[in-house]
């Protein structure tokens, strides 16, 4: 998919005559406070520190990408072009970078972070949105707070994650499952998939639409440029 990914993104390039361009890209890790400002929740990710945000900024337009993996980024788009992107650190640059210069061509919106009450607002746009899809049983893969807090008051919720420090426990009465070994049982128990945009980034992204097809609805930044790309369904009414 990744293949996939970056020629549809130097065809772009190509098509708006950048590729023999030399453009600066630069990435930076944003502190919580400059990615998020300050939402009423304590819980999220980034502000315990296991995740940041990648910030891209292309002639004036900025991409982000959640990453765990995190630290500065200078070099033309060729080199982001051209890059492997055999880890979490240089997905991120790579997908900051697409969402920065999809963002500049006018080819997306949303590629910046909510702030301050954004994410908590973001969360009754969630309930509305859900309570128009006709659906009883949610996978959230990813555990976001807000989201996990409106699913499990309205749905049959199951929670997929990544970090160790949230596997085995409860979280709004959910108790939080191991998103490597039972993501297959629970996308396949699931009428819908709440998947974060990270995905792209930690590279579980292709098992995932693998295992949960068309039930996918990706939500967050990260996510952007590829969602336009591939027309896959995306959640994030509150980016800016």
């Amino acid at each position: 998919m990744y293949r996939e990914i970056k020629d549809r993104f130097e065809k772009i390039v190509a098509e708006h005559n950048l590729l023999d361009e030399t453009v600066t890209i630069r990435a930076k890790p944003l502190t919580p406070e400059e990615a998020i400002g300050n939402p009423e929740s304590e819980d999220f990710p980034i502000l315990k520190g296991h995740e940041r945000l990648m910030q891209a900024e292309f002639k004036g337009s900025f991409g982000q990408a959640f990453t765990d993996m995190h630290g500065d980024f200078e070099g033309t788009l060729q080199d982001v072009l051209y890059m492997e992107l055999n880890n979490n650190f240089r997905r991120a640059i790579f997908i900051s970078t697409l969402n920065a210069v999809m963002r500049n061509l006018g080819l997306i919106e949303g590629s910046v972070h909510c702030k301050d009450r954004g994410p908590e607002e973001c969360g009754q746009d969630l309930v509305e949105f859900l309570e128009g899809c006709k659906i009883s049983r949610i996978a959230l893969v990813g555990f976001q707070p807000v989201h996990a807090r409106c699913c499990s008051g309205s749905h049959e919720l199951k929670i997929l994650d990544l970090d160790k420090e949230n596997i085995g426990k409860e979280k709004f009465g959910v108790v939080v499952l191991d998103g490597d070994k039972n993501a297959r049982e629970v996308l396949k128990w699931c009428d819908l998939a709440l998947v974060t945009g990270t995905t792209v980034v930690n590279g579980t992204i292709e098992q995932i639409l693998e295992m949960a097809g068309e039930k996918v609805v990706f939500y967050g930044i990260s996510i952007a440029g590829v969602a336009q790309l591939f027309d896959l369904n995306r959640f994030c009414p509150r980016s800016t």
